[in-house]
């Protein structure tokens, strides 16, 4: 007797699949693909669109996206949220509908965060050659644009018989809940296939559940980390994204108050200890505090927990400068885990923080350390008032900005930025009150990301005050789904700080010899260059024209007037400042470490012949750690 077949389109197919696909952590069952974003064009609306509709909203709800990488960001938000159990799928048409994913997927993936794309493609059969929108390639007749997704995803596969869509399928499932594995994950779709119809075995649209499971480190691992904890006079633990992703930031607590161990934390892993626990040293590396940066510069033994050590947190390899400095990562990555010449201890940072915990029993560092680190906790935190503090009467700097914010949130909301010069002042300053209540994407630092994110944030989290905070560069880079903020009446709030061009970039133009070219929003000057005046656009007026309400703050007390209207409405709100300082990158403190960034090796021009002496002096701090 045969098996049952059940006759459907490959879309059809594929929807029917997604909607019966689910993620198990701790006992607890998550829709893995909890809903599609989509864009239509010839190359999905008679596929993947009349699939969506005949599956049906109820089982797998679509939502109407402006722009394709737009539509990403916010599928990445709901997944960080989410803590990578739950995901979205994208859909598009060919061409370039399909080519403005790639940003998008580059982000998803540097972040290590699930997100499902399904780009129509060109036609499977080729009935003409070429159809509209197709790239012709002399030399390879299987090419179609999509391919520039394959380096940017963590799996891509082009289905091209509806067969095929069975294991492409399953495989795609395995990549978005493997903790290690996931980011993008691409199914190009032909738009011929797509509608071609097929006997599917029944128990493909079964329910599926993938199971995420808490490697424990191994025996020997687990000691050799352990003997080098207990050895050390100054350890210090670096907390990275992956502690969010496992939800161990209780047991990352447990540990530095069985250990007295302090914790500095990646733009990622901010806010895995609150901000008053007594061992959380704030942000660490360029962007990070006086003290954790003065801490890993002595530091002895560094525990990475759940990081991949970018530049930002190593300084560019000048921070963790003691001599015979060793490093322990904790990491479900062994790419990660062997990183900066460490001792690896290969588990999931919830399993493997608990069973260091337990194997130190009894350990704790000397007070001498936990009394120095403290008390440079506290000279740190009358920094960030006298950097928050401003009169209610006058324009505040960016700083002040983030101050006047940081009256009026509570543990639940949610502060989202990606670019610029705000990443830098969040990680030194802001407060985190809760595991997830920073939401800083820095892997990729994506101009235009906060607004779609902060959408996805709260379409995972509904019952959170989503703040995206933008500059000006931001806001023009991507503003278009403020219309689908007001469509669903999705009550995202938007901070808007205006000050007349690429401050951040400004900024470090100046500190690399630049002299701040190509970074002001300005009209030309006599002399070509943009120094003329500010232009005269409105972006308040302009989020207004998109739907959201719009409050004007003027003042330190106005604005935070307006932020508190804005937190106390369901509605889709816009707060808009322009900030008092544009002449520097925000008014905020000088970086507390070194970053590298190459400087004109010869120039005639004073400003960069003395930046590259500069560069050279701190260049000369480099190390590998091997």
């Amino acid at each position: 007797m045969s098996a049952p077949t059940r006759r459907l389109t490959v879309a059809q197919a594929l929807t029917e699949f997604l909607a019966r696909q689910y993620t198990e952590r701790d006992g607890r069952r998550h829709r893995l693909i909890a809903a599609c974003w989509g864009i239509f064009g010839h190359g999905n609306v008679a596929g993947i669109g009349q699939a969506l509709l005949e599956t049906g909203h109820e089982r797998l709800p679509y939502l109407q996206g402006r722009n394709e990488q737009a539509m990403v960001h916010a599928a990445v938000g709901y997944a960080r949220q989410s803590g990578r159990l739950s995901a979205h799928a994208v859909t598009t048409s060919i061409g370039p509908g399909a080519t403005n994913l790639v940003t998008g997927a580059a982000l998803a993936t540097v972040n290590r965060l699930p997100v499902l794309l399904m780009p129509g493609d060109t036609f499977a059969t080729r009935p003409a050659d070429p159809v509209l929108q197709q790239l012709e390639v002399p030399y390879a007749g299987d090419l179609s644009v999509n391919d520039c997704l394959r380096p940017v995803s963590r799996y891509f596969d082009r289905v091209t018989r509806p067969e095929a869509l069975i294991p492409a399928a399953l495989r795609a499932m395995r990549v978005l809940a493997d903790p290690v594995d996931t980011g993008a994950v691409t199914l190009a779709l032909p738009q011929d296939v797509q509608a071609e119809a097929y006997d599917w075995p029944e128990e493909f649209f079964t329910d599926r559940v993938w199971r995420i499971g808490r490697p424990a480190p191994d025996g020997s691992a687990l000691a050799a980390a352990v003997r080098a904890i207990r050895g050390a006079a100054r350890p210090l633990v670096v907390a990275g994204g992956g502690v969010h992703h496992s939800g161990a930031e209780a047991a990352l607590a447990s540990f530095a108050e069985a250990t007295g161990i302090p914790v500095a934390s990646t733009q990622t892993g901010k806010g895995a200890l609150r901000h008053d626990h007594p061992a959380d040293l704030g942000g660490i590396g360029h962007t990070g505090t006086a003290v954790a940066d003065d801490v890993a510069r002595t530091a002895d033994v560094v525990i990475g927990a759940g990081t991949r050590w970018s530049d930002f947190t190593t300084a560019s390899n000048t921070l963790f400068a003691a001599p015979g400095v060793r490093f322990v990562n904790l990491n479900a990555d062994a790419s990660d885990a062997h990183k900066m010449g460490a001792l690896p201890l290969i588990a999931d940072a919830r399993a493997g923080l608990e069973a260091l915990t337990g194997a130190l029993a009894g350990h704790r560092v000397d007070p001498a350390y936990e009394a120095e680190y403290r008390a440079g906790k506290e000279a740190w935190a009358e920094v960030v008032d006298r950097a928050f503090h401003a009169a209610d009467d006058t324009r505040p700097t960016q700083p002040q900005v983030l101050g006047a914010l940081d009256t009026v949130v509570g543990d639940e909301d949610v502060v989202i930025n990606a670019a610029g010069s705000l990443p830098g002042d969040l990680h030194k300053l802001w407060r985190a009150r809760s595991p997830r209540q920073y939401h800083v994407e820095y892997g990729y630092s994506c101009m235009g990301y906060e607004i779609p994110a902060a959408i996805g944030v709260r379409l995972a989290a509904p019952d959170r005050p989503v703040w995206a905070l933008v500059g000006d560069g931001t806001y023009l880079m991507l503003p278009t789904e403020i219309v689908t903020a007001v469509q669903e009446g999705i009550g995202i709030n938007v901070v808007l700080v205006q000050n007349h061009g690429y401050a951040s970039i400004g900024g470090l133009s100046e500190a690399t010899g630049g002299e701040r070219f190509g970074t002001a929003y300005r009209f030309r000057a006599a002399d070509g260059s943009y120094t003329g005046d500010p232009l005269p656009v409105d972006l308040a007026a302009n989020a207004a024209s998109l739907g959201m309400d719009v409050l004007r703050a003027g003042t330190v007390g106005e604005l935070k007037e307006a932020l508190a209207a804005a937190r106390a409405s369901d509605r889709p709100t816009c707060v808009y400042v322009e900030t008092a300082t544009t002449d520097t990158v925000s008014g905020a403190l000088a970086a507390q470490a070194w970053w590298d960034v190459p400087v004109a090796e010869t120039a005639t021009r004073p400003a960069a012949a003395k930046a590259r002496e500069e560069y050279d002096r701190h260049a000369a701090d480099r190390r590998r750690h091997l």
